[in-house]
């Protein structure tokens, strides 16, 4: 009803009737795709539930063997509570003090217990085959289960260290590389970057300052954060006071950032900008700056604003109608998704994330197939894409046949004679 406008009374009361209505088909509406979810949730949580029994079960028979413990309801509670910690430390974390520090203390070991259940799967079977065959050739139950069980325990302990020395130490990783364009002034040009820091309850503050002390030794002329700055939601962010601690990633031309899946996953987009922006981070929403009228970076919403943003996400061909393509144009897209696009359009680099290479091999031979580039360096005409596996960590700080990585570019500017 507009200001200024006054309506017979059986009117307001057609409008008001019809707002009701209009917000229970709504309500009813969203509870139909609620409702929808149940068996899917449903079948989840069953094969969830069988994994981390047979996870348990073989853990239990380990234990027993060998200090031939009887009773296994108290271990049995612990397995639960770790199985489900993660899932009831997401449920909780919005709740208040002190059910949010445990749902963020659960939600920690939650993530960790991931990373046993990925590599239990793929040794535990192994070891039961050959606890069988053992037995086959008359080798006492509890001494088969015993000897191999402490191999299996570990195998499985020496690729959790090794991962979390692998997620936990970051490397810098350089790429030198020619843009056969004049760049104003510039000859060459440093740039940091650093995608899927995932800011959250696994990583924080810590991690972020090894972030800060490498940007400060490689001494970048610009910063860029291809998206998955916080994890999911922003309250350990907040918190924590994080946004301190990102402060003080400085560069002379300045520090820029993307949207990536998890800032819509979290769907504080305007809390986060806001925050971003007053730490002097400028994140682009679909968006061109031209730098120094030297050079353009162009900055791509994620692919989940398909989904998730009632403005969609613009495509390349829009984002570079306008520029001046006889200057280096640089975009970041969280998403390693449209490389051929970005090659017709002009784009002279690509800087993504998002694959974090599978994190935790064998999960490499997914993102493999996935994208045209999962992880590295690539040459698509005279685009140079850059994919990188990541800052932080989804999930477990674990990795394996991944690591922790900053990247250095060393753009030098050449034009064509």
């Amino acid at each position: 009803m507009r200001a200024g406008v006054i309506l017979p009374g059986n009117c307001r009361y057609a409008i008001v009737v019809s707002q009701v209505n209009s917000t229970y088909k709504w309500k009813q509406g969203v509870f139909q795709v609620k409702a929808r979810f149940i068996p899917v949730i449903a079948v989840f949580l069953l094969i969830f539930g069988l994994v981390n029994g047979y996870i348990g079960w073989n853990g239990w028979e380990y234990l027993s063997s060998l200090f031939n413990l009887e009773h296994a309801l108290p271990y049995g509670i612990i397995v639960g509570i770790l199985s489900f910690s993660w899932i009831l430390g997401r449920l909780g974390q919005h709740s208040a003090s002190p059910i949010r520090q445990m749902a963020y203390s659960l939600k920690y070991f939650g993530s960790y217990w991931f990373a046993v259940m990925q590599y239990s799967l793929i040794i535990l079977p192994l070891a039961d085959l050959i606890v069988w065959l053992l037995t086959l050739a008359s080798v006492e139950y509890k001494t088969a289960v015993a000897s191999v069980g402490t191999v299996a325990f570990i195998l499985l302990a020496s690729i959790l260290i090794r991962g979390a020395w692998n997620a936990w130490t970051p490397i810098v990783r350089t790429y030198k590389l020619t843009i056969p364009k004049q760049a104003g002034s510039f000859q060459k040009l440093r740039i940091g970057v650093a995608s899927d820091i995932h800011l959250g309850t696994v990583v924080g503050n810590k991690h972020l300052e090894r972030l800060v002390r490498h940007m400060e030794e490689m001494k970048p002329d610009l910063i860029l954060l291809p998206g998955d700055v916080i994890d999911d939601s922003i309250d350990p962010f907040i918190r924590r006071n994080m946004a301190a601690t990102m402060s003080k990633l400085k560069a002379p031309l300045g520090v820029y950032a993307v949207l990536g899946n998890h800032e819509y996953i979290g769907g504080h987009i305007e809390q986060y900008i806001a925050e971003m922006n007053a730490i002097g981070i400028r994140v682009l929403l679909d968006e061109k700056i031209l730098i120094q009228d030297s050079f353009y970076i162009i900055g791509r919403k994620d692919l989940a604003a398909r989904s998730s943003d009632p403005e969609g996400r613009l495509p390349i061909s829009e984002l570079t109608a306008t520029v001046n393509k006889a200057l280096p144009l640089i975009m970041m897209d969280h998403q390693p998704s449209d490389l051929e696009q970005a090659a017709l359009n002009g784009i002279d680099l690509s800087l993504s994330g998002h694959t974090h290479r599978g994190q935790m091999a064998p999960n490499h031979l997914i993102t493999r197939r996935i994208f045209e580039l999962d992880w590295g360096y690539k040459l698509k005409g005279s685009l140079h894409a850059i994919v990188s596996s990541g800052f932080g960590s989804w999930g477990p700080p674990i990795r394996l046949g991944s690591r922790s990585e900053i990247i250095q570019v060393e753009l030098e500017f050449k034009p064509e004679q």
